[in-house]
């Protein structure tokens, strides 16, 4: 587990309410939860900023290459219905 540094930040009253937000309907436990997801997204943009067109290419390349896709619905379905069956036991 990384080490946890504790900092202080100010956000304008709407990116604020949009935490809190996203904290009171569940769907993150912390506002601390939050902030880390934005954080991630923010670095990964940085990273594919970076990127040339080449590596992109070849990434583009690798993932033709791994097969056939599948419907992300269907799988989305099978996955929901499989943790409910785990949930009730």
């Amino acid at each position: 587990m990384s080490k946890v540094a504790k900092i202080n930040i100010a956000l304008p009253a709407e990116m604020a309410g949009a935490v809190r937000g996203a904290v009171d309907s569940g769907e993150y436990a912390s506002a601390s939860e939050v902030v880390c997801d934005a954080l991630r997204d923010w670095d990964l943009k940085r990273q594919l900023e970076t990127m040339d067109v080449e590596e992109v290419r070849r990434l583009v390349q690798e993932g033709a290459d791994s097969g056939p896709g599948i419907d992300g619905k269907a799988a989305l379905a099978r996955l929901r219905a499989k943790y409910v069956a785990m949930s009730k036991g």
